[in-house]
């Protein structure tokens, strides 16, 4: 029995410390503060992305128990993006006329829910029209909701670029007039009007540690380069001009995905994050699916046109925050740092609606780098699989043997 009971706390041994050698797979730990419930959220901190895999997949939350037990806690990755709700109202064209104002068409709603978006789609693919729009009740009395509203189309060997959407107050009105101050009589042929709600979103802006310039003439281009201040989840970034006069550019963006030393220097492997146009138009702000980077290359293509003068440039990224549940006691840690882990899968993911809708703010500790068992005569035995199943073997064996031989000795 004495010899039984050896093999037991030999097995409670063997486990624990294969338990705790889950942790030593992974480089980093921060101690995780405030637990007082069970369900918890904490944001991620700018500086623990140049630590991780590109996916996030090796993000664990483990913890160590009084009795030296390592358990892992389940978790859901939140990115805290916008959230948009468009909803489009039917309507009629009643109406179109035109004077020396210009051109008139009249729209009836078929609904009396707000509107705050008409789009237009014209079958002329060059024009630049000012426009107003109005709304009325009874068509006997109108109010202006826009009034001198830029709406153009340019389409050539250049460029293909549209602005025909126009934005407006949230407005009930059951008419709606559209004029078009045009000389030329607008072919329109498609009009859609909706009512489009966004959320918004929480955003991290990231320091640029440095942008550098460089006009290329003949490619009728410039390049700019930026290096942020560590590898970041990036998925907006906004231009910023200081021209006055209206522009058009095509406009390019990627990022390095890796680089090879050479002897002439670095080589950049680049990948494309977005494509679209700089206009004088619009915000000019690019969005694209988050991506952890931290040098970023925007070509600007001026084909004949002076280049542009670019005042600032805005890097942001959704803040990314966890929502965990801790079902034991225990001291945790938010462990990373293995780019060859897995995505983790947990149970939570299928139940989001369980998750309560106010959760307390965890705080995360200093950035500890795990220690790694040292390689020994006795190390291959507990991490090699095969001398586990072994080692297991045996002591069933074993077991099984005293057991029938105290069975026939009674």
């Amino acid at each position: 029995m004495i010899f039984k009971g050896k093999i037991y706390v030999i097995i409670l041994v063997f486990f624990t410390s294969y338990c705790f050698g889950q942790m030593e797979k992974y480089d980093f730990k921060r101690e995780i503060q405030g637990i007082d419930s069970t369900w918890h959220k904490l944001i991620l901190p700018e500086g623990i992305f140049q630590h991780m895999s590109p996916q996030l997949n090796d993000l664990r939350i483990y913890g160590i128990t009084s009795k030296k037990d390592t358990i892992e806690a389940s978790y859901l990755l939140q990115l805290q993006k916008e959230r948009s709700v468009a909803k489009e109202v039917h309507f009629k064209i009643i109406n179109s006329s035109n004077n020396e104002n210009g051109f008139y068409f009249t729209f009836e709603a078929q609904s009396k829910e707000a509107l705050n978006k008409l789009q237009l789609d014209f079958g002329q693919k060059n024009f630049d029209w000012k426009i107003a729009l109005q709304g009325s009740q009874d068509q006997q009395e109108w109010f202006t909701i826009v009034d001198d509203y830029r709406i153009l189309s340019i389409k050539n060997a250049e460029t293909n670029y549209q602005f025909t959407q126009v934005n407006f107050p949230s407005a009930k009105y059951l008419y709606f007039r559209l004029l078009i101050r045009s000389k030329e009589k607008p072919e329109l042929l498609h009009a859609k009007m909706a009512y489009h709600q966004t959320n918004e979103g929480s955003y991290d802006q990231f320091k640029i540690k440095k942008i550098e310039s460089v006009e290329h003439r003949e490619e009728q281009k410039t390049s700019l380069s930026l290096d942020l201040n560590s590898p970041a989840p990036v998925s907006s970034i906004r231009i910023y001009a200081k021209n006055t006069f209206d522009y058009y550019r095509p406009v390019s963006i990627v990022y390095v995905a890796d680089s090879l030393k050479t002897e002439k220097g670095y080589k950049y492997n680049y990948q494309t994050l977005t494509s679209g146009t700089l206009s004088s138009m619009e915000e000019n702000n690019f969005t694209f699916d988050s991506s952890i980077l931290q040098k970023i290359k925007i070509d600007i293509y001026n084909h004949d046109n002076e280049p542009l003068k670019i005042d600032s440039i805005a890097v942001r990224g959704y803040v990314h925050q966890l929502v965990a549940r801790f079902t034991e006691p225990a001291t945790y840690f938010l462990t990373y740092g293995n780019k060859n882990a897995s995505k983790p899968t947990y149970d939570i993911e299928r139940f989001v609606s369980r998750i309560p809708d106010t959760l307390t703010n965890l705080k995360l500790g200093k950035e500890m780098q795990i220690e790694k068992v040292e390689a020994g005569k006795t190390e291959p035995l507990f991490k090699d699989k095969n001398w586990l199943w072994a080692l297991m073997a045996i002591i069933i064996i074993l077991l099984g043997w005293f057991s029938v031989k105290m069975i026939k000795s009674k």
